[in-house]
């Protein structure tokens, strides 16, 4: 393909996927494998660089834009190397016209950047949501330590007892160490906040919403395979996915249980005031995770925003039901709006007596209302807000 062909299909897949997000479809990555699965004259370094021009696109862009040319029109606006590239020779873009207009760049659309800084998430904090984000792992103590393990690329070793950090973008689904589960991909800000729960050996121990099961293993690990672990999700397929990766990974007390959406009590009845401890890992606006998923600051609205607070508030009533006198609940999201942490704690703690709030101490993240809050631009981390509860009854 020629540089200018690559603009070209470039603008192809941002117009796909902006219609996706208009329309909750399919998420970028999956649109970008479809497209050049049909394409099999695209070669991988076609691929790669057309990727890198969709991604650059849409970090460039604030707003959700019109369409894929306006998207490409802000990078050119950018990038200067690409404004030659809209020349009209065949396979390429259109010359642009004196009338075209480039999409409105900036962090988000503009009702998401006054939540953000009413979170006091503004400026370089803003800004860093939209950076790259580094490959993380974290070596899986049932097999191995960082301080042993030896890797075919030396890792920075992180704060996380067992973090070691690479490059973005190496394969290392191809690593020996990877495929016999002795390191598993997990970010930075993840392994930390696993750290909240104090998970020990011999408890019992509930992942509320365990999703893929990244931070199951983490448990699993952390109790060093002694106890009981239930990982609970209403998605069976992402649900589905944890089964073969606690296999590889030698977690062996990984029970999974795929929920009904709105009868989670009631399958979940029987474990009702026995569990040490309850994982909610909340499903919430994700705007922690805009460096690897930047086009879903796009899927957002006011509503979705108020849904997620009152499935996060239901979920936490839910664990309170499920913890034992004495037990803890560790209350995780992916997101930096106060409205889907420190309020979610703070209207917890309204509407139920004989619980106490505690920031957890953790080697990094900052206080924020009643908890811990992880960025990207003060920890290099995706951004969390970490909370711990313990019932006083």
């Amino acid at each position: 393909m020629t540089p200018a062909a690559r603009v070209q299909a470039a603008i192809e897949l941002l117009d796909a996927i902006i219609d996706a997000a208009k329309g909750q479809g399919a998420p970028a990555d999956r649109l970008i494998s479809d497209y050049f699965r049909t394409r099999r004259y695209a070669g991988s370094k076609d691929r790669r660089a057309v990727r890198e021009l969709v991604y650059a696109a849409i970090r460039a862009c604030g707003p959700i834009p019109a369409n894929g040319r306006a998207a490409m029109l802000r990078l050119a606006e950018c990038d200067p190397t690409i404004v030659p590239l809209f020349d009209g020779t065949a396979h390429g873009p259109a010359p642009k016209q004196d009338s075209e207009m480039a999409a409105a760049g900036g962090i988000a659309p503009e009702w998401l950047e006054q939540r953000l800084a009413a979170s006091e998430i503004e400026g370089d904090e803003a800004q860093a949501l939209l950076g790259r984000a580094p490959l993380d792992l974290r070596v899986n103590t049932l097999k191995a330590d960082r301080a042993t393990l030896e890797l075919p690329e030396a890792g920075e070793q992180l704060a996380a007892p067992q973090a070691l950090r690479f490059a973005s973008g190496l394969q290392v689904e191809q690593w020996d160490a990877y495929k016999s589960g002795q390191v598993e991909v997990q970010d930075h800000g993840s392994q930390i906040a696993c750290m909240a729960l104090g998970a020990q050996p011999g408890e019992t121990i509930i992942d509320l919403c365990a999703g893929a099961g990244g931070k199951t293993l983490s448990l699993a690990a952390a109790m060093d395979n002694r106890g009981m672990l239930v990982a609970c999700d209403t998605d069976k397929r992402r649900l589905g996915n944890l089964r073969p990766r606690a296999a590889r990974a030698g977690a062996a007390i990984v029970e999974t249980l795929l929920l009904d959406p709105g009868k989670e009590l009631e399958m979940l009845s029987h474990l009702a005031g026995k569990a040490d401890a309850v994982l909610v890992d909340a499903p919430c606006s994700g705007t922690g995770t805009w460096r690897r998923n930047p086009e879903a600051r796009w899927r957002l609205n006011a509503e979705s925003l108020d849904r997620f607070a009152a499935a996060q508030d239901r979920l936490l009533a839910i664990a309170a039901r499920l913890v034992k006198p004495g037990g803890r609940i560790t209350y995780i999201t992916c997101s930096l709006l106060d409205m889907e942490g420190a309020g979610r704690v703070e209207a917890f703690l309204s509407a139920h007596s004989g619980w106490s709030a505690r920031a957890p101490a953790l080697p990094l993240g900052r206080p924020r209302g009643e908890g811990l809050r992880l960025t990207p631009c003060h920890d290099g981390t995706d951004g969390f807000f970490v909370a711990c509860l313990d019932s006083t009854c």
